[in-house]
C-alpha cells in the first residue's frame, strides 16, 4: 500500500515525504501554487517511493518555480530518483542536489 504523501513548511522551504506517485499526488498538485508561494527550495530527502508520474510533477514545479524564483532548487534526491532522472535523460532539465 502506498504511503500518503505529506508535505511541511519550513521558512523558504516546503519539504516533501511518504510516496510521489500518480496515486498520491493529487491534492498536492491541487494546493501546488499556494504551497510553493514565496519558496525557494522543495526538499524531497524523505519520498520513499518516486514513480514516472511525480518525477513529471517535479519538473513541472521546477520549471514553474524558477521563473520567479531562478534561485530555486530542488534538494535531497536519493539515488533512485537521480537514476529516474538520469534514466529519461532530464539531468538538464531538473538539476537535483
Amino acid at each position: 500500500m502506498a504511503e500518503a504523501l505529506r508535505w511541511t513548511s519550513q521558512d523558504s522551504t516546503l519539504a516533501l515525504s511518504g510516496d510521489l506517485d500518480r496515486d498520491s499526488l493529487l491534492q498536492f498538485w491541487q494546493q501546488r501554487e499556494t504551497l510553493l508561494k514565496g519558496k525557494q527550495a522543495l526538499d524531497i530527502a524523505a519520498l520513499e517511493r518516486v514513480d514516472s508520474a511525480g518525477l513529471a510533477l517535479l519538473v513541472h514545479l521546477y520549471q514553474q518555480q524558477t521563473r520567479s524564483t531562478p534561485s530555486f532548487m530542488i534538494s535531497g534526491a536519493s539515488e533512485r530518483v537521480k537514476t529516474l532522472i538520469a534514466l529519461y535523460n532530464l539531468n538538464d532539465i531538473i538539476p537535483v542536489v
